[in-house]
Parts: structure tokens; sequence; C-alpha cells
């Protein structure tokens, strides 16, 4: 997947719609959509409610962003002969594809703490004290592979999310370039734009993964003995495919103003080390 900002609060709202149970028939569901959740969980829990799980997936974003764009830029060099080479969509697709297994090992324990964070908070029933007790029983429980439960839901959503990412990002900058100019130059106004619709595109390709990845991650131990394959049948047979979208407006709403300052930031920074150090 594209960088991660967790701290971002549609997130506490993008697990509690997608893992929130189906409504008993003729009772409403827990939540109408985004803003009804929004509204609830802060006359509930006050504004430090639209904050729950997030210290876990902040400690690791810092390395989480340095991975992320370490693997894109590995990725293009193991397909270019020369520096100098352009290299076609599918292979900065690719590139991406690669930074998205990078950035799993650092997402993953970080993910499932902050989805059991924000439920537990959601259903009144206190279990964790915080991201460090939380990790603590996961560990004491099952080992490492508590910690670590939904890794394989996760590469299934950052490895293709991830590819879309980079080679949207990349095929807006070449057309939003105008005709005599270097990519270099891009305006910033263009850089946002393209950046921003880089996300957009990014979470199309997630959500899906994404609300599998919620779902199994929050499951009472061996409730999903087959992994995603058990939590997609049962959505799609109690819910419908509609439900591998839950959350969708929440996401869309970050999505864009959140990728578009990422990537600002990521071209400034390359620029200053470029004047810092232009031999490098």
């Amino acid at each position: 997947m594209g960088p991660y900002f967790p701290a971002d609060t549609s997130w506490v709202f993008i697990v509690r719609l997608q893992t929130q149970p189906k409504p008993l028939p003729g009772q409403p569901a827990l939540y109408s959509g985004t803003f009804d959740c929004f509204r609830k969980t802060l006359v509930a829990e006050g504004v430090r409610g639209l904050y729950k799980g997030m210290a876990a997936p902040i400690v690791g974003v810092t390395p989480m962003f340095a991975v992320c764009f370490f693997g894109f830029g590995l990725g293009k060099k193991l397909q270019q002969r020369t520096p100098d080479d352009v290299l076609t969509y599918p292979q900065l697709f690719a590139a991406g594809m690669l930074s998205g297994v990078f950035t799993t090992v650092i997402m993953a324990p970080g993910e499932r703490i902050k989805c059991l964070l924000q439920i537990q908070a959601a259903s009144g029933e206190i279990k964790y004290g915080g991201p460090m007790d939380c990790a603590k029983q996961l560990y004491r429980e099952a080992g490492i592979r508590g910690v670590y439960k939904g890794t394989v839901l996760t590469l299934m959503r950052d490895v293709p999310a991830s590819g879309m990412y980079f080679m949207t990002y990349e095929w807006l900058k070449y057309i939003l370039t105008p005709e005599g100019q270097s990519v270099r130059d891009l305006s910033v106004p263009r850089i946002l734009f393209a950046g921003g619709m880089a996300g957009i595109f990014n979470w199309a390709v997630a959500i899906p993964p994404d609300v599998l990845k919620s779902r199994f991650q929050t499951a009472p131990p061996g409730k999903y003995p087959n992994g995603f394959r058990d939590v997609l049948r049962e959505l799609i047979r109690e819910e419908g495919v509609a439900s591998l979208y839950k959350g969708f407006t929440a996401v869309m709403i970050r999505a864009f103003p959140a990728n578009a300052a990422c990537f600002l930031g990521f071209e400034v920074a390359m620029k200053f080390f470029n004047w810092l150090a232009p031999s490098l």
C-alpha cells in the first residue's frame, strides 16, 4: 500500500465500519455510515476517541516511510541497466509492489494492535491497557504469530496497491509535465494533484483486502481456521459483495489530501538532498 497515515482519524472510522457486526433482523446497523460513526464516537468517547489505537502505528511511521520509498527506488534500480533508463509503466508497477513487500514487515504488527484497540473502545469491553499491553498479551497468548496475525492479508493489500500507487504517480507526473520541460521541475499544484490521485487509485485497489484484514485481525482465535477464505465467504454470504467496500467514504475523504502532502514532502526532500549532495 502507499504510505500509511496513522494520525489520520478516519482510520478509526474505517476499522469500526469494516468490523461492525451484521444487524439482527429488524434492527438498525450500529453505524449507518462514516459521519454517523464520527458523531457517535465523538459523543461517547470525546476527541480522544478519534485517535484510539494510533500510538502503535505512529511508532512505525518514520521507518515505514523510509522503507516504502527505499523499496520503490530499489525496485526501479533492479530493472534498470543504466541509471538513465526510462522504465515502462508495468516496470514501475513492479517496483511499487516491492515497496509493499518491504513495508508489510513494519506495518502488520501495528495494524493488528491498532485494530484491536479501536474495536475494544467501541464495544466498551476493555481488555488491553494500551499498545504495549496489547502486544504483550498477544505474544503471551500466541507468540509472534499472534502479533503478526493478518500478515498475508496485509501483503495482499499492500503489494498490488503500492504498485498502483507509484505507477499512477509517475504516470500523472509525466502527463502533467508541460512539453519541453522536465518532470523534475513540476509545479507544486501539479505534484499535489498527482500525489492525491495516486492515493485515490491506491485505495481503489486496497479497500477489499483491507476489509478482510480488519475482520480477520479482530476475530476471536479459531473463528476463521482457513484464513481470509473463510472471512471472504462469510462476508459475501451474509452481506454481499458491497461489504468488501465498507469504509469507502472514510478512505476517500482522507486519501487525496494525505497522499498529496506525502508526495510533496518527498519531492521537496529529494530536491534538498540533491542540492546538499549533488554528486550522490
